[in-house]
Protein backbone atom coordinates (compact mmCIF):
# COMPACT_ATOMS: atom_id res chain seq x y z
CA UNK A 1 0.00 0.00 0.00
CA UNK A 2 0.79 3.67 -0.48
CA UNK A 3 2.12 5.22 2.56
CA UNK A 4 -0.47 8.15 2.75
CA UNK A 5 1.93 10.41 3.98
CA UNK A 6 4.54 10.02 1.33
CA UNK A 7 1.84 9.94 -1.71
CA UNK A 8 1.73 12.87 -4.09
CA UNK A 9 0.18 13.54 -7.14
CA UNK A 10 3.33 12.83 -8.48
CA UNK A 11 4.46 9.62 -7.94
CA UNK A 12 0.71 8.62 -8.21
CA UNK A 13 1.25 9.45 -11.90
CA UNK A 14 4.38 7.70 -11.53
CA UNK A 15 2.77 4.54 -10.70
CA UNK A 16 -0.18 4.77 -13.10
CA UNK A 17 1.97 5.00 -16.43
CA UNK A 18 4.74 2.49 -14.91
CA UNK A 19 2.09 -0.49 -14.14
CA UNK A 20 -0.05 0.16 -17.04
CA UNK A 21 1.79 -2.08 -19.76
CA UNK A 22 1.36 -4.74 -17.13
CA UNK A 23 -2.38 -4.32 -16.81
CA UNK A 24 -5.45 -6.21 -18.11
CA UNK A 25 -6.84 -4.86 -21.24
CA UNK A 26 -9.79 -3.74 -18.62
CA UNK A 27 -7.18 -2.06 -16.30
CA UNK A 28 -5.43 -0.54 -18.44
CA UNK A 29 -8.84 1.08 -19.77
CA UNK A 30 -9.59 2.62 -16.54
CA UNK A 31 -5.43 3.05 -16.02
CA UNK A 32 -5.54 5.82 -18.92
CA UNK A 33 -9.22 7.66 -17.63
CA UNK A 34 -6.82 8.78 -14.91
CA UNK A 35 -4.33 10.24 -16.91
CA UNK A 36 -6.18 11.99 -19.15
CA UNK A 37 -8.67 13.36 -16.75
CA UNK A 38 -8.10 12.32 -13.02
CA UNK A 39 -10.42 15.62 -12.22
CA UNK A 40 -13.23 13.38 -13.68
CA UNK A 41 -12.53 10.29 -12.21
CA UNK A 42 -11.89 11.61 -8.70
CA UNK A 43 -15.90 13.33 -9.28
CA UNK A 44 -16.71 9.98 -10.22
CA UNK A 45 -18.53 7.40 -8.21
CA UNK A 46 -17.84 3.64 -8.78
CA UNK A 47 -20.69 3.05 -10.66
CA UNK A 48 -20.15 5.94 -12.66
CA UNK A 49 -16.49 5.38 -13.80
CA UNK A 50 -17.88 1.61 -14.68
CA UNK A 51 -20.39 2.72 -17.17
CA UNK A 52 -18.15 5.06 -18.75
CA UNK A 53 -14.85 2.91 -18.91
CA UNK A 54 -17.59 -0.16 -19.62
CA UNK A 55 -15.61 -2.19 -17.10
CA UNK A 56 -16.87 -3.32 -14.05
CA UNK A 57 -16.91 -2.34 -10.56
CA UNK A 58 -14.79 -5.32 -8.94
CA UNK A 59 -12.37 -4.39 -12.19
CA UNK A 60 -12.02 -0.51 -10.73
CA UNK A 61 -11.65 -1.92 -7.11
CA UNK A 62 -8.92 -4.25 -8.14
CA UNK A 63 -7.25 -1.47 -10.69
CA UNK A 64 -7.33 0.88 -7.30
CA UNK A 65 -5.32 -2.07 -5.49
CA UNK A 66 -2.76 -2.81 -8.01
CA UNK A 67 -1.71 1.10 -8.17
CA UNK A 68 -1.39 0.80 -3.88
CA UNK A 69 -4.50 1.81 -2.56
CA UNK A 70 -7.35 -0.14 -0.14
CA UNK A 71 -9.45 0.42 -2.70
CA UNK A 72 -11.61 3.06 -4.82
CA UNK A 73 -12.14 5.89 -2.39
CA UNK A 74 -9.06 6.05 -1.61
CA UNK A 75 -7.47 6.45 -5.15
CA UNK A 76 -10.19 8.92 -5.32
CA UNK A 77 -8.77 11.30 -2.67
CA UNK A 78 -5.12 11.25 -4.59
CA UNK A 79 -6.29 11.54 -7.56
CA UNK A 80 -8.45 14.72 -6.44
CA UNK A 81 -4.81 16.10 -4.87
CA UNK A 82 -3.41 15.35 -8.45
CA UNK A 83 -6.27 17.07 -10.32
CA UNK A 84 -5.62 20.48 -7.94
CA UNK A 85 -1.57 20.09 -8.89
CA UNK A 86 -2.40 19.96 -12.30
CA UNK A 87 -4.50 23.30 -12.32
CA UNK A 88 -1.91 24.83 -10.60
CA UNK A 89 0.76 24.40 -13.11
CA UNK A 90 1.73 23.14 -16.52
CA UNK A 91 -0.29 19.82 -17.45
CA UNK A 92 2.02 16.80 -15.69
CA UNK A 93 -0.60 14.16 -16.93
CA UNK A 94 -0.50 14.28 -20.56
CA UNK A 95 1.99 16.13 -22.11
CA UNK A 96 0.99 15.85 -25.32
CA UNK A 97 2.08 13.68 -28.24
CA UNK A 98 4.71 14.82 -31.00
CA UNK A 99 3.04 15.27 -34.50
CA UNK A 100 4.79 14.78 -37.92
CA UNK A 101 3.79 18.08 -38.66
CA UNK A 102 5.07 19.69 -35.27
CA UNK A 103 7.32 22.84 -35.88
CA UNK A 104 10.59 22.19 -34.04
CA UNK A 105 9.55 24.63 -31.44
CA UNK A 106 7.17 22.44 -30.27
CA UNK A 107 9.50 19.54 -30.36
CA UNK A 108 11.95 20.94 -28.46
CA UNK A 109 9.36 22.09 -25.95
CA UNK A 110 7.62 18.48 -25.83
CA UNK A 111 10.81 16.55 -25.83
CA UNK A 112 11.60 18.60 -23.04
CA UNK A 113 8.86 18.44 -21.15
CA UNK A 114 8.30 14.62 -21.58
CA UNK A 115 12.49 14.36 -20.39
CA UNK A 116 11.69 16.74 -17.69
CA UNK A 117 8.36 14.29 -16.53
CA UNK A 118 10.33 11.19 -16.76
CA UNK A 119 13.04 12.28 -14.48
CA UNK A 120 10.16 13.62 -11.89
CA UNK A 121 8.19 10.83 -11.83
CA UNK A 122 11.47 8.03 -11.25
CA UNK A 123 12.46 10.49 -8.49
CA UNK A 124 8.80 10.58 -7.03
CA UNK A 125 8.74 6.98 -6.68
CA UNK A 126 12.43 5.41 -5.65
CA UNK A 127 12.50 5.63 -1.94
CA UNK A 128 16.01 6.19 -0.12
CA UNK A 129 15.15 2.54 1.88
CA UNK A 130 14.73 0.73 -1.86
CA UNK A 131 18.35 2.89 -3.34
CA UNK A 132 20.13 2.10 0.16
CA UNK A 133 20.03 -1.57 -0.01
CA UNK A 134 21.33 -1.55 -4.06
CA UNK A 135 24.24 0.63 -2.48
CA UNK A 136 24.81 -1.47 0.27
CA UNK A 137 25.01 -4.73 -2.02
CA UNK A 138 27.15 -2.94 -4.40
CA UNK A 139 29.44 -2.11 -1.74
CA UNK A 140 29.97 -5.21 -0.87
CA UNK A 141 30.06 -7.14 -3.82
CA UNK A 142 33.42 -8.87 -5.45
CA UNK A 143 31.93 -8.09 -8.69
CA UNK A 144 29.01 -6.09 -10.51
CA UNK A 145 28.20 -7.26 -13.87
CA UNK A 146 25.53 -5.24 -15.96
CA UNK A 147 23.40 -6.43 -18.63
CA UNK A 148 21.70 -4.58 -21.02
CA UNK A 149 20.61 -4.21 -24.87
CA UNK A 150 20.12 -1.59 -27.48
CA UNK A 151 19.39 1.56 -25.54
CA UNK A 152 19.26 -0.20 -21.93
CA UNK A 153 22.75 -1.61 -23.25
CA UNK A 154 23.96 2.03 -22.85
CA UNK A 155 23.04 2.60 -19.66
CA UNK A 156 24.68 -0.55 -18.74
CA UNK A 157 27.90 0.60 -20.02
CA UNK A 158 27.50 3.91 -18.34
CA UNK A 159 26.77 2.12 -14.88
CA UNK A 160 29.67 -0.12 -15.37
CA UNK A 161 32.27 2.83 -16.37
CA UNK A 162 31.08 4.63 -13.45
CA UNK A 163 32.01 2.03 -10.69
CA UNK A 164 34.91 1.01 -12.71
CA UNK A 165 36.02 4.48 -12.35
CA UNK A 166 35.90 4.49 -8.15
CA UNK A 167 37.95 1.15 -8.10
CA UNK A 168 35.04 -1.43 -8.24
CA UNK A 169 35.35 -4.81 -10.50
CA UNK A 170 32.35 -3.90 -12.72
CA UNK A 171 31.57 -4.97 -16.56
CA UNK A 172 28.60 -4.12 -19.55
CA UNK A 173 27.66 -7.66 -21.38
CA UNK A 174 25.37 -6.32 -24.34
CA UNK A 175 25.70 -9.19 -26.23
CA UNK A 176 23.10 -12.46 -24.50
CA UNK A 177 25.58 -15.19 -25.05
CA UNK A 178 28.51 -13.05 -23.33
CA UNK A 179 25.95 -11.99 -20.26
CA UNK A 180 25.00 -15.74 -20.13
CA UNK A 181 28.66 -16.82 -19.64
CA UNK A 182 29.31 -14.24 -16.76
CA UNK A 183 26.13 -15.26 -15.35
CA UNK A 184 26.81 -18.65 -14.88
CA UNK A 185 30.06 -17.66 -13.24
CA UNK A 186 28.63 -15.14 -10.73
CA UNK A 187 28.64 -16.35 -6.94
CA UNK A 188 27.21 -15.40 -3.59
CA UNK A 189 28.32 -11.89 -2.70
CA UNK A 190 28.38 -11.12 -6.62
CA UNK A 191 25.81 -8.56 -8.17
CA UNK A 192 23.64 -8.77 -11.28
CA UNK A 193 22.39 -5.60 -12.48
CA UNK A 194 19.70 -6.07 -14.76
CA UNK A 195 18.38 -3.00 -17.58
CA UNK A 196 15.32 -3.38 -19.16
CA UNK A 197 12.12 -1.08 -20.21
CA UNK A 198 9.55 -3.92 -20.02
CA UNK A 199 11.29 -6.04 -17.82
CA UNK A 200 10.47 -8.60 -20.49
CA UNK A 201 13.84 -8.77 -22.63
CA UNK A 202 14.96 -12.07 -22.89
CA UNK A 203 18.55 -11.09 -23.57
CA UNK A 204 18.34 -9.23 -20.28
CA UNK A 205 15.74 -11.42 -18.32
CA UNK A 206 17.59 -15.13 -18.71
CA UNK A 207 20.95 -13.71 -17.81
CA UNK A 208 19.62 -12.56 -14.27
CA UNK A 209 17.50 -15.86 -13.94
CA UNK A 210 20.89 -17.75 -13.98
CA UNK A 211 22.55 -15.11 -12.27
CA UNK A 212 20.24 -15.22 -9.13
CA UNK A 213 20.18 -18.82 -9.23
CA UNK A 214 23.79 -18.98 -8.83
CA UNK A 215 23.58 -16.93 -5.55
CA UNK A 216 24.48 -12.91 -6.98
CA UNK A 217 22.36 -10.53 -5.39
CA UNK A 218 20.09 -9.24 -8.71
CA UNK A 219 18.93 -5.47 -9.43
CA UNK A 220 16.17 -4.33 -11.66
CA UNK A 221 16.35 -0.91 -13.14
CA UNK A 222 12.82 -1.23 -15.33
CA UNK A 223 9.49 0.66 -15.77
CA UNK A 224 7.49 -1.85 -14.38
CA UNK A 225 7.56 -3.30 -11.36
CA UNK A 226 5.58 -5.86 -12.06
CA UNK A 227 7.29 -7.62 -14.97
CA UNK A 228 9.43 -10.55 -15.28
CA UNK A 229 12.80 -8.70 -14.62
CA UNK A 230 10.86 -7.48 -11.23
CA UNK A 231 10.24 -11.02 -9.82
CA UNK A 232 13.69 -12.74 -10.16
CA UNK A 233 15.36 -9.19 -8.93
CA UNK A 234 16.44 -8.95 -5.23
CA UNK A 235 15.72 -4.91 -5.44
CA UNK A 236 14.08 -3.06 -7.84
CA UNK A 237 14.40 0.36 -8.52
CA UNK A 238 11.86 1.85 -11.18
CA UNK A 239 12.32 4.08 -13.87
CA UNK A 240 10.17 6.26 -15.47
CA UNK A 241 9.14 7.36 -19.19
CA UNK A 242 5.95 7.84 -21.54
CA UNK A 243 6.13 6.07 -24.77
CA UNK A 244 4.90 8.78 -27.64
CA UNK A 245 4.55 7.92 -31.53
CA UNK A 246 8.04 9.56 -31.70
CA UNK A 247 9.39 7.96 -28.67
CA UNK A 248 9.84 4.29 -28.34
CA UNK A 249 10.10 2.96 -25.29
CA UNK A 250 13.64 2.74 -25.37
CA UNK A 251 14.12 6.59 -26.06
CA UNK A 252 11.68 7.42 -23.46
CA UNK A 253 13.55 4.96 -20.57
CA UNK A 254 17.15 6.23 -21.17
CA UNK A 255 17.14 9.64 -19.20
CA UNK A 256 15.42 8.10 -16.48
CA UNK A 257 17.41 4.78 -16.31
CA UNK A 258 20.47 6.94 -16.65
CA UNK A 259 19.15 8.93 -13.60
CA UNK A 260 18.89 5.91 -11.34
CA UNK A 261 22.43 4.60 -12.30
CA UNK A 262 24.00 8.29 -11.04
CA UNK A 263 21.78 7.58 -8.02
CA UNK A 264 23.27 4.24 -7.27
CA UNK A 265 26.63 5.80 -8.44
CA UNK A 266 26.83 8.53 -5.85
CA UNK A 267 25.70 6.43 -3.33
CA UNK A 268 28.29 4.15 -3.69
CA UNK A 269 31.07 6.90 -3.90
CA UNK A 270 29.59 8.81 -0.50
CA UNK A 271 29.47 5.58 1.30
CA UNK A 272 33.01 4.64 -0.14
CA UNK A 273 34.92 8.12 -0.30
CA UNK A 274 38.08 7.49 0.87
CA UNK A 275 38.64 4.79 -1.93
CA UNK A 276 36.38 6.53 -4.37
CA UNK A 277 38.25 9.86 -4.41
CA UNK A 278 41.37 8.20 -4.49
CA UNK A 279 40.23 6.01 -7.79
CA UNK A 280 38.77 8.88 -9.03
CA UNK A 281 41.94 11.02 -8.69
CA UNK A 282 43.99 7.96 -10.13
CA UNK A 283 42.19 7.36 -13.35
CA UNK A 284 41.52 10.93 -13.70
CA UNK A 285 45.18 11.42 -13.59
CA UNK A 286 46.30 8.64 -16.02
CA UNK A 287 43.68 9.82 -18.60
CA UNK A 288 45.07 13.89 -18.70
CA UNK A 289 48.63 12.13 -18.64
CA UNK A 290 47.56 9.78 -21.70
CA UNK A 291 46.06 13.13 -23.30
CA UNK A 292 49.14 15.43 -22.76
CA UNK A 293 51.61 13.23 -24.19
CA UNK A 294 49.69 12.69 -27.25
CA UNK A 295 49.08 16.13 -27.33
CA UNK A 296 53.00 16.35 -27.36
CA UNK A 297 53.68 13.70 -30.11
CA UNK A 298 54.66 15.48 -33.34
CA UNK A 299 52.31 14.61 -35.98
CA UNK A 300 53.26 12.66 -39.13
CA UNK A 301 52.64 14.76 -42.08
CA UNK A 302 50.09 14.05 -43.99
Amino acid sequence: MIDPQRSTPENLVARVRAVLPSLTPSAQIIARLILDDPATVARSTITELSAASSTSEATIVRTARVLGFSGYAQLRLALAAAAAATRQGPDRLVPGDLAPDDPLSDVIAKVTRAEREAIEDTAAQLSPERLGAVVDAIIGARRVDVYGVAASGLVAADMAQKLLRIGLSSHAFTDAHLALTSAVLLKSGDVAVGVSCTGETPDVLEPMRLAHKAGATTVAITNNPRSSLAEVSDHVLISAGRETAFRPGALASRISQLLVVDYVFVGVAQRTSEVSNDALRTTRDAVDQFLTESRARPRRPS
